[in-house]
């Protein structure tokens, strides 16, 4: 799974074009390893500086030795930025492109194969778990290969004294650098993968309560609601604390190594210093080296960690990316029709089911409407007429029947152009936290200001958007929270009529319209009508003179 991470994130892409990051990271782990080699060096030299001290009388014998610790001083602070900046700014762009395929791989799975999750539960899984990912840049690619260079660096270096040193510094860096990081590993998984999950339904639960806090209120169920979000909190912080645990003894137990590790370099060079073969003037010098190199490694505890934590949320944005499609477009897609005063309209036999083991929504439905005609489809609430326009836009494939659109087949048509056929005023209309302009624009982000106005005046709106004080730069609010039921519903309308479409689907047009605005919707209606194939969806019967036809569904 994180091979496939670091080959979708790092190498160019193929298809895409995007840029490889393979060199930024390399370049990010060359200056990881001088930043800590340089405070190898610095404090080397340090001890060494102190060590000479005590055995030469004139200062200028120091000096090459004083401009070596200003030099690692310097060099320190100076990589330490660059190093910084860059592994940030990789892991960034790297991220940008993940969001990007990510979101790629999610809108053929809109609507058909998102609906069974909470939206909650993708909210943290495009935020909270592209944000977890990060770390596995930072703190899980970079550090053991930046630590690897810096421990072989210390290693020459102690063996150019004496092996024996150099392979103490290795077996510390064995035991630190691996052994207690995969000991980490093991410990971290369950308690990372609890909190990944803990932290999913944690957020899922707060969207659920917020959005419905109002009907919780009105119902006396927000403790309950309240009792199980704090239920979740608990579990999730206490996972949390299990993490902490394991990373505060792994980073204690690092830190005991080190030390350690100090004291067996003293111990074997003190033998060679008495036996000659060793200037005691190194004696500090190699331990503190070898202390140091070691600080190099002890970030891997939390490189195991950080991978456990990888690994669950990679996995749930796999899970999701790798869901197949609902509907896909044909490997030789045919022309769309041309559309001029409507398109005729097909259904034969139409069979459809949300699932194969879900009763059949619609069952051999069968009409047809003439290019620029009119026919009502009525029926009872959950008969399947909003069913059609899931199976009309694309949004489901059909198990059964044949629908042509100005003798096109549906099936042969891309999705693009299949809804480029048919506009659709839905019953519940879904409207951005912006402006009434923005949220109209939608349908044709091109129209021109007055192609704007004339929809609106059509769906009966243009009145009282210019009675608001910012007219159509007015903010609707989350979901369109501060329209009424009736002006959400003329937004539909509107939206569909700047579309622009051959085909018009109007879901329950006049719902929560006052008589009178209701008369004036279809009045103005029926001249734009005239020029367009038309479904009005009802479950009601309409008026004749306003239809051709009518097609009763259930």
């Amino acid at each position: 799974m994180m091979r496939r991470l670091l080959a979708l994130t790092l190498w160019p892409g193929r298809k895409s074009g995007a840029p490889g990051y393979v060199g930024w990271l390399l370049l990010g782990i060359l200056l990881s390893a001088a930043t800590s080699l340089t405070n190898v060096g610095l404090l080397a030299v340090s001890a060494y500086l102190i060590s000479k001290a005590a055995l030469v009388r004139e200062s200028s014998d120091l000096s090459l030795l004083i401009t070596g610790v200003r030099f690692f001083a310097l060099a320190r602070a100076g990589l330490r930025y660059a190093e910084r900046y860059v592994t940030h700014l990789a892991t960034f762009r790297i991220l940008t492109r993940l969001r990007v395929w990510f979101y790629r791989a999610l809108e053929p799975l809109a609507p058909a194969r998102l609906q069974g999750y909470r939206s909650g539960d993708l909210l943290t899984r495009i935020a909270a778990d592209m944000e977890t990912l990060e770390n596995f840049y930072l703190r899980v690619v970079i550090p053991p290969l930046a630590a690897a260079l810096v421990i072989l660096a210390a290693s020459l270096f102690l063996g150019f004294f004496d092996r024996r040193l150099a392979w103490a510094l290795l077996l510390f860096a064995l035991i630190t650098g691996v052994l207690l990081p995969w000991v980490n590993l093991r410990l971290s998984r369950g308690p990372a993968a609890e909190t990944i999950r803990l932290r999913a339904a944690l957020n899922a639960a707060l969207v659920d309560e917020l959005e419905g806090g109002a009907d919780l209120l009105i119902f006396g169920q927000a403790g309950r609601y309240q009792a199980r979000t704090g239920a979740l909190s608990a579990r999730l912080h206490a996972a949390q604390a299990q993490l902490a645990g394991v990373r505060g003894l792994s980073n204690a137990l690092s830190a005991l190594l080190a030390g350690l590790a100090g004291v067996t370099l003293l111990l074997l060079a003190v033998p060679l210093v008495t036996g000659g073969d060793l200037n005691g003037v190194y004696l500090a010098m190699l331990p503190l080296t070898a202390m140091t190199a070691l600080e190099a490694v002890q970030p891997m505890n939390q490189a195991a960690q950080m991978l456990a934590s990888s690994r669950a949320a990679a996995g749930r944005l796999f899970e999701l990316a790798d869901a197949p499609p609902p509907v896909t477009d044909p490997p030789a897609p045919a022309v769309a029709p041309a559309a001029q005063g409507g398109l005729a309209l097909d259904v034969d036999h139409l069979r459809f089911r949300y699932s194969p083991d879900a009763p059949l929504v619609l069952d051999g439905l069968t009409f047809h409407v003439p290019a620029g005609g009119r026919v009502a489809l009525l029926g009872p609430n959950g008969s399947g007429k909003s069913s059609l326009i899931n199976v009309l836009l694309r949004f489901w494939a059909y198990e059964g029947g044949v629908i042509t659109l100005g003798g096109a087949d549906l099936r042969t048509l891309t999705q693009d152009d299949a809804r480029r056929l048919v506009g659709v005023a839905p019953q519940q209309v879904y409207l951005f936290n912006g402006s009434l302009r923005e949220n109209l624009y939608l349908a044709d982000p091109d129209a021109s200001e007055e192609a704007l106005i004339d929809a609106c005046r059509l769906a009966q709106l243009h009145d009282w958007i210019g009675s608001l004080p910012q007219g159509y730069d007015t903010l609707v609010g989350e979901n369109g929270l501060l329209l009424s039921g009736g002006q959400r519903q003329r937004l539909a309308i509107a939206r569909a009529v700047l579309k622009d479409a051959p085909i018009l689907i109007l879901d329950e047009p006049a719902a929560h319209l006052d008589p009178l605005t209701e008369q004036a919707l279809w009045q103005a209606l029926d001249s734009f009508m005239a020029e367009r194939t038309t479904i009005i969806i009802s479950h009601k019967p309409l008026e004749a003179a306003r239809v051709d036809g009518v097609v009763r569904v259930g």
